[in-house]
């Protein structure tokens, strides 16, 4: 869905003059004082005012653009209301919860976890071992909200299997491929967290 739904389309302060009988003599309001002139001054501070409301009020019914009305939708699914995560974090939880009912399958698994937004995931299930295993391929090292991906799938996927968490890092061969020099590599001042979950960019 485009944001500019919620986008203000109406030019209020244009449009009330324009309603009005020409005699007033509009055509500058504003510099202009009169009583007509200081009546649609104040009115289109309120409506602009209101219009910009009833689109905030819209933005609650879609997830991807709720802020204060994420906390109605954590409700509705069940959710414990934690007003200090950051929108994205609550809304991947929201989206997942949608996402996971009916029959579990490792298509459905996929489909939640994309909806905590970590990049490319992989799932497959080892059936030698009982385990699902999530391997998280385009975002590299342990996601923010791995936590409440964590308990979301857990509460879908079966009680019999195990689930398996798989991150990916900066491996040698990369950096070897890199072709960097020491001073190069000491100039993109970076600490070790960051280095192991660092993507080379391709010449």
């Amino acid at each position: 869905m485009s944001s500019k739904l919620f986008e203000l389309v109406r030019d209020i302060e244009r449009d009330l003059p324009d309603y009005l009988p020409k005699y007033y003599d509009l055509d500058d309001y504003e510099s202009k004082p009169s009583i007509a002139g200081n009546l649609i001054n104040q009115e289109k501070k309120e409506l602009i005012e209101l219009n910009l409301q009833v689109l905030d009020v819209l933005k609650q019914f879609f997830i991807e653009y709720a802020t204060w009305g994420l906390a109605r939708w954590e409700s509705i699914c069940g959710i414990v209301v934690d007003e200090n995560k950051p929108y994205d974090q609550r809304r991947s939880v929201i989206k997942s919860k949608l996402r996971g009912a009916g029959t579990v399958t490792l298509e459905v698994i996929k489909n939640v976890a994309d909806s905590f937004q970590n990049g490319e995931i992989k799932v497959e299930e080892n059936f030698a071992n009982y385990q699902v295993v999530i391997t998280f391929i385009g975002k590299r090292g342990i996601p923010a909200n791995e936590l409440d991906m964590r308990s979301v799938l857990r509460e879908i996927i079966p009680a019999h299997l195990e689930l398996v968490f798989k991150y990916t890092y900066l491996i040698w061969d990369e950096l070897d491929a890199a072709n960097l020099t020491w001073d190069k590599l000491d100039a993109l001042n970076m600490s070790w967290d960051q280095l192991e979950v660092w993507k080379p960019t391709k010449s």
